[in-house]
């Protein structure tokens, strides 16, 4: 009703001026009023807007209650997890149409990779909120965060962890031990069973040894063995045990007065043997040599060295060489008689070089003349003509010249000399190829015993 009021108060207006014709103005506004009339005052001109899964704020020109009149404004939004396709704000048209669509998708993350030796599970698969848990096989250990969230922008949260071996292999050692040297030796042999390792990631393992091989022979005291491993991801494994080796030991043995002792091993070690040996002039009296035993004493009893006695007054020559057998060396010196001057020069040197012959473990046999007054004798001791006639004939020694025969210990011929020999001499003789290499050292020992 008010709108037709001013259009008729135009038309009087226009009619009452000087006459001149209507603008170009009035042609615009007819056209005006032949549009649809707006009625602002129907509260459903569009439709009631809807957004399923989200949120419909509108706005409208008659206040807060009216939803879809002409002009009313409408923001669109989204439950969490939705994302808004098309408008995010539309207006109630004229021609009873929104000026646009709306609708909310559901939304994604793309697919988690798995890890290596790892897996993982979400709450509610790749939506949104949806929490992935990370967890690695056994052996490993999550390496960065052990969780992802999907977020409403449509990508995880935080980075792609790892798994990553921190977990050592195992090894065992085999159990420390105790040997007890061999007989006669220092040493024993020692065997054991190589550990194997395993790793919860990498299985079986080389194992790396440190130390002496098994089966072989350890000496006395104790050996460290180590062994050692290593994984793909180098963690390290280790143990070790000790190998020790006992040597049983008797007490020390006492050489005896007038003699000595060589032994076999460390002297007094569990089998060692100990010889007894006496020095020149001496004879053995017992045992000839003692063994260290398991209990760690020695067996039998010790031995002496005493004077050696020698019984002249047998009848045989071969009596009287058992006497000197593997004791003594002999050296026959043979005269037509005492004043033959070659005897009397080598019965000169023979008394000064008395001491270096005994060192030497040499006796002196002297034949001299001929039948029924031919003599022999061992210093002060004689000897019977069929001994005298036994070692003429054994030895095939003369009677019409100077000679001198030396024996070894065992009676065999070693030398003749036919001319006095200087004690020098006849001692380089014995040192270059009677004696023993025990006996040479024992004698440079003793050497300056006759200075």
């Amino acid at each position: 009703m008010i709108l037709n009021r001013f259009v008729a108060v135009l038309i009087l207006y226009f009619k009452a001026g000087s006459g001149t014709t209507v603008s170009d103005g009035y042609d615009d506004f007819v056209e005006e009023d032949n549009a649809p009339q707006l009625d602002y005052k129907n509260p459903h001109w569009c439709h009631a807007p809807g957004l399923t899964n989200g949120e419909v704020t509108c706005h409208s020109p008659r206040g807060p209650a009216y939803r879809s009149t002409l002009g009313t404004r409408c923001e669109m939004g989204c439950d969490r997890g939705y994302r808004l396709l098309g408008k995010s704000s539309i207006q109630c048209l004229a021609n009873r149409r929104w000026s646009g669509t709306a609708y909310c998708r559901k939304m994604r993350c793309h697919v988690l990779h798995l890890i290596p030796h790892g897996r993982y599970t979400c709450t509610q698969g790749f939506m949104v909120d949806s929490r992935c848990e990370f967890t690695c096989d056994p052996g490993y250990r999550i390496e960065g965060q052990p969780s992802r969230v999907c977020q409403r922008s449509g990508s995880w949260s935080g980075a792609q962890p790892a798994c990553e071996d921190t977990d050592p292999p195992k090894i065992k050692c085999p159990p420390s031990r105790l040997k007890v040297a061999e007989p006669g030796k220092l040493t024993a042999l020692v065997t054991w069973d190589t550990p194997v390792a395993k790793d919860t990631a990498d299985g079986s393992l080389d194992v790396i040894l440190v130390g002496q091989e098994p089966g072989t022979d350890f000496k006395e005291g104790a050996s460290i063995i180590r062994y050692k491993v290593y994984d793909e991801a180098r963690n390290r494994a280790a143990c070790k045990f000790i190998v020790r080796v006992e040597v049983r030991r008797c007490p020390d043995l006492p050489p005896p007065m007038h003699g000595y002792l060589t032994c076999s091993a460390d002297g007094n070690n569990y089998g060692a043997t100990c010889e007894y040996h006496c020095d020149g002039g001496q004879e053995r009296r017992g045992v000839s040599s003692r063994v260290c035993q398991f209990n760690r004493s020695w067996g039998g009893n010790p031995a002496e060295c005493v004077p050696m006695e020698i019984k002249s007054d047998v009848k045989t020559v071969s009596a009287l060489l058992d006497q000197f057998y593997e004791k003594r060396r002999l050296l026959i010196m043979s005269a037509p008689n005492i004043s033959d001057p070659d005897y009397q020069l080598q019965n000169i040197m023979i008394q000064k070089s008395d001491c270096g012959l005994d060192l030497r473990h040499v006796s002196v046999i002297e034949l001299l003349g001929s039948p029924p007054r031919e003599t022999g004798r061992i210093k002060e001791s004689l000897l019977g003509s069929e001994v005298i006639e036994g070692l003429r004939q054994v030895f095939r020694i003369s009677r019409f010249y100077f000679s001198m025969l030396l024996l070894d210990e065992r009676g065999l011929d070693r030398e003749r000399f036919i001319h006095p020999m200087a004690s020098d001499e006849l001692f380089s003789y014995i040192d270059s190829f009677l004696l023993d290499e025990g006996e040479r050292e024992r004698l440079e020992l003793h050497r300056d015993f006759c200075d």
